[in-house]
Parts: structure tokens; C-alpha cells; sequence
């Protein structure tokens, strides 16, 4: 006798597959258009016994918008079983704003002028929930976190999803005989709090669209100069292990918290597993260390250079290899004797060069962050790549070691949006694959090296986004356009502002 939940396997598969279903949530808006694999079928089973055995009374439903921050809604016990069948709604112009808030599109027209349907009027997006990211926050009482995708309300997907935009570039990957590992270095800066006794916020902290608030007044934590400092690490010990506690409670492949070099500077390493995954841990990583050092009287940021940071800034180091899909091995070790890498890994070095300008829009998404880019500062300024050299841009690290050869490129700043980010490497490489392209020498210098410089500017960026085939290819028009838009109105209202700087140099002397 067959079960009620059982189902024929599609297209006249052997056997059947069982999918845990209630009864009630037939029919729903995940069901009807079938976007939920069995295994996230069975993992929302799970979600629900855990949710009744812990007594958890919230769920946070959340989606990664184009900068990379979390937005969505935090809905009760009782209302979390209607989101598992059909979803939760938000509206569509959270995608179409900067990172002030400002609408950089007209939302409210019946063409916004995006490129693609389902965004006129400010309409409903709904968030579908992926039951394999749920996890129990430890910092927030009786409170789950599930990671969700974007979808049109006809079940259709939304074209300007970050974390689908990733999945799609790994189907071609995929599609090619390759599957993608990451690594991750992310760094950071955490500050003491000078926060009012009340918990409030002054006046002039409230922002509004196009104009944000004063940021807070901060203290730095740590001296600086004194890189891996075991005694300067302990004196930071009581933040070393909240963070620890905090990170591994939510199973995060943590593999080191570690000083680095400039005050109140900080680091944290993810043990390397595969692309999806990695941009999902970068999203949550983040978000659990500015909600925990907040809770805990610290102001923790993942901008690159704050003030106060002159002596060193912070990035994001993506480590990345391709294995073989059919036999997961690696590809990127060499095939022949005295070589640092194989023909493929050579050919995908030669793409994250030959694209790094238009792929810098997505690794330095800021205004900020290319401030970065200077020379001896373990931080690239020009488009070279170096055997073991932390000063160029892509860095050939693990010829002959146990760990594999992996191109880690050093060029990212830990704000960028991880689907973004690790999509433009993908985007690059695999057009040196395709195209067979030879990277340059390995350089010995690279900070006196002969070559590209990195773009000075976002706005340098853009420009070359705009101008490099590749990117359009892969990711549609569309979206290129929409990134375009976004981020330059971000450049055009950097630019419009009056900083301390003019004032300071122009105000008492002309």
C-alpha cells in the first residue's frame, strides 16, 4: 500500500519518491509551481519539529539584496507555517534602491525602467523560503533564521536575485565538467561603543533616503601595528570568544579568529567547501558579528577603510578552485612536472585578469573600498598575479602542498555582496576557459611591475563593466543595466557631497 505523501518519480522514473508533506500545505504557492527539491522538502519537515520542540516563538525570513545586506520580515510561530507553504511578500523596490534607501528607479510608474516584469506599481516579490539554511540564532531568544530566494507572484524567477544570479552562473560551470570551492578571508574592523546609557540615538543619527544619519561614536579596541599579537588577541579575548561561540552555535565552518595588522582590525577564516554555501556563511558570518558585537556594547563594520583605519584596511581574500564534477578532482594541480598550475587553472587565471576592471564592480562595490588599493599595503594597485606573493592581485597558493593549488584573489573588499562577488570571479574564469586564454608571467614585484593598474574609483569600474562583453553574456542586459543604474547614483551622490576634506583645505584659505 502507498502512502498518501508518495509521488511518482517524474517522467516515469523507477520507484517512487516520498515527499513529507502535511495535507494542509497542498496546493500552496511552493507546491503549485514546484520550487522546492525533496531535500528541502524533508528539511522543512525537520524545520517544524524543531520549531515545536524548542519552542521557538520567531523566524526570520530573509533575502540578500543587491549590496548584500539582509532584509525581510520576522514573523510569529503561528504565522510561520502559512510562509513554508506559500511563501512571504515584500515589495519589489527593495531591489531598486542605494544603499542610503534612496529609489534610484521610479517605483510607483507603470514602467520603472528596469528591464524586466514584475516591478511596477511597488508590487509584491515573494520570498521563498529555502528550509536547508534554517538555523537557531543564539543571540536572539527563542528566534530561527531561514535564507530565502526571490520570486515573480507567477512563480517565475526574479531576475535580479543575487543568490539565483550565483546559481545560475554554477549551472554553467556545472554545464562545462566544473564545480566551484571557496575559501574564505574576511576581515574587519570592531570598535567599543560610546553608546548612550538610554540605548537611544541622538538627533542627528536619524537618516533619511539619500542622506544618511552620523555614524556612531567609536573607541578603537586593539593598538594596531602588531600583527597575529598573541597578547593583543587576549586583551580582546572576551570578543575573540563571543565571536567564537557565537559563530560556531550557528554551524559556521569557523577556522581562526585572528589580529591583524591595524587597530581594532580582525579576521576570520571559513573552512573551504562549495560556492553556494561559502556566499550563504559570508551573508550570515557578517550579520551575526555586527548583531552579536552590538548586543555585547561594540560597534563591529565590514567597510574597508573607516576613519581611523589609515594604517590598514580591510578585505575580503577569495580563495577558489574548480574540481571535476564526474570525479571531484581537483583541476587546478598541475599536469606536468615543475609547473605552478594546470592548462585549466592557467586558463581561468588568465580570465580573472583579463576582466578584473568590470569584475572590481562587484568585488569593491564601494566608494570606499578603492581606497584600498594602494601599493605595500597588502592590498593590490594593478592587475598581476604572483606565486605566494600576498602583494599581487591574484595570488597562485598550494603547488605542492596536501590542501591543492587555489588562485586566491585579494582584490575584494568584505562589504561586497557574496553572490556578486563570487559570480564575477565564475564570470571571468570561465571565459578564459572557453577562450583558452594564457595568463601573463608570474610577476616577483608586483608592486613595480609593468601592468593594468586596478581601477582608482567606482566610477572607473563601472565604466569597464559597462564595457566588457563578458558580464552582459552572462548575466543578461538587464541586470548589468540595473547594477549600473544603482551604483552609479551611489558615485553621483559621493561625488555632490561636501567633505571634510574641502572644508578643511579651501574654507579659512581662498
Amino acid at each position: 500500500m502507498r502512502s498518501v505523501d508518495e509521488r511518482a518519480v517524474a517522467d516515469g522514473g523507477d520507484g517512487h519518491r516520498a515527499l513529507p508533506m502535511l495535507a494542509a500545505d497542498r496546493g500552496g504557492f511552493i507546491d503549485r509551481h514546484q520550487l522546492w527539491t525533496d531535500a528541502q522538502y524533508a528539511a522543512a519537515g525537520q524545520l517544524r519539529r524543531v520549531v515545536d520542540e524548542l519552542g521557538i516563538e520567531l523566524i526570520r525570513f530573509s533575502f540578500a539584496d543587491q549590496h548584500g545586506v539582509l532584509r525581510g520580515k520576522t514573523l510569529t510561530r503561528a504565522a510561520a507555517g502559512a510562509a513554508l507553504r506559500s511563501g512571504v511578500t515584500v515589495p519589489s523596490s527593495l531591489l531598486l534602491k542605494d544603499p542610503s534607501g534612496a529609489s534610484v528607479f521610479p517605483v510607483f510608474a507603470a514602467d520603472p525602467q528596469v528591464g524586466v516584469p514584475g516591478f511596477a506599481g511597488a508590487g509584491d516579490l515573494v520570498l521563498v523560503p529555502d528550509p536547508t539554511t534554517f538555523r537557531l540564532l543564539p543571540w536572539a531568544q527563542r528566534t530561527g533564521w531561514v535564507l530565502c530566494d526571490l520570486r515573480l507572484p507567477d512563480g517565475s524567477p526574479v531576475p535580479l536575485c543575487t543568490r539565483s544570479l550565483l546559481r545560475g552562473q554554477l549551472d554553467r560551470l556545472a554545464a562545462a565538467g566544473y564545480a566551484m570551492t571557496v575559501g574564505v578571508e574576511l576581515e574587519f574592523h570592531v570598535f567599543a561603543a560610546d553608546a548612550r546609557p538610554d540605548g537611544g540615538l541622538d538627533a542627528d543619527q536619524v537618516g533619511r533616503p539619500a542622506a544618511p544619519g552620523r555614524p556612531s561614536v567609536v573607541r578603537p579596541v586593539s593598538r594596531g601595528a602588531q600583527l597575529l599579537h598573541e597578547d593583543g588577541l587576549d586583551r580582546a579575548d572576551d570578543l575573540v570568544q563571543l565571536l567564537h561561540h557565537g559563530l560556531t552555535r550557528l554551524d559556521l565552518p569557523l577556522r581562526s579568529l585572528e589580529l591583524e595588522f591595524g587597530p581594532s582590525q580582525f579576521e576570520i577564516t571559513l573552512t573551504a567547501g562549495d560556492a553556494a554555501d561559502a556566499a550563504d556563511q559570508v551573508l550570515l558570518a557578517r550579520s551575526a558579528i555586527r548583531q552579536l558585537c552590538r548586543r555585547h556594547g561594540y560597534h563591529a563594520t565590514f567597510m574597508s577603510r573607516p576613519a581611523g583605519a589609515e594604517t590598514a584596511s580591510t578585505g575580503w581574500h577569495l580563495h577558489q578552485s574548480l574540481r571535476a564534477v564526474d570525479s571531484g578532482a581537483a583541476v587546478f594541480d598541475p599536469t606536468t612536472p615543475g609547473e605552478a598550475l594546470s592548462p585549466v587553472a592557467g586558463h581561468y587565471l588568465a580570465g580573472l585578469l583579463e576582466h578584473a576592471g568590470a569584475a572590481a564592480a562587484f568585488a569593491t562595490p564601494t566608494v570606499n573600498g578603492y581606497k584600498r588599493y594602494l601599493p605595500f599595503s597588502l592590498a593590490p594597485d594593478r592587475v598581476v598575479w604572483g606565486i605566494d606573493n600576498k602583494g599581487a592581485m591574484v595570488r597562485a597558493v598550494g603547488a605542492g602542498s596536501d590542501t591543492g593549488v587555489r588562485l586566491e584573489n585579494r582584490c575584494g573588499e568584505p562589504a561586497a555582496n557574496p553572490y556578486l562577488y563570487i559570480a564575477s570571479q565564475l564570470i571571468s574564469g570561465l571565459d578564459g576557459i572557453e577562450r583558452r586564454l594564457a595568463p601573463p608571467p608570474a610577476v616577483e614585484d608586483p608592486y613595480a611591475a609593468d601592468a593594468p593598474r586596478l581601477p582608482t574609483s567606482l566610477a572607473e569600474a563601472l565604466t569597464a563593466l559597462a564595457a566588457d562583453p563578458a558580464f552582459a553574456a552572462a548575466l543578461g542586459d538587464p541586470v548589468v543595466s540595473w547594477y549600473l543604474t544603482l551604483k552609479r547614483r551611489e558615485f553621483a551622490r559621493y561625488l555632490a557631497y561636501v567633505s571634510d576634506w574641502e572644508q578643511r583645505e579651501y574654507f579659512d584659505l581662498i
